[in-house]
């Protein structure tokens, strides 16, 4: 696994209220859920990232109002497209 260091000013966890363990999962989880999102990763990949299982995954998705669907309305109508 890589490991990626940011600096950060000191008071960003006070202001956000987390630890700075609390702060790097809530960073992996937002990355996960931006990129999967906008299509980037696949649901397992992006609960890979997150470190989470996929069904917590989808949990985090429903608790945080985002799709857990990436078929957009035009791939819909492809799809029902009559040849």
């Amino acid at each position: 696994m890589t490991t990626v260091t940011l600096d950060l000013p000191e008071d960003v966890y006070s202001s956000l209220r987390r630890s700075p363990d609390e702060f790097a999962q809530e960073l992996r989880l937002a990355a996960a859920i931006h990129w999967y999102s906008q299509g980037q990763l696949s649901q397992s990949k992006a609960a890979e990232v997150a470190g989470f299982s996929r069904a917590a995954f989808l949990d985090e998705l429903f608790r945080r109002r985002v799709s857990a669907t990436q078929v957009t309305l035009e791939d819909v109508r492809r799809e029902l497209a009559i040849d």
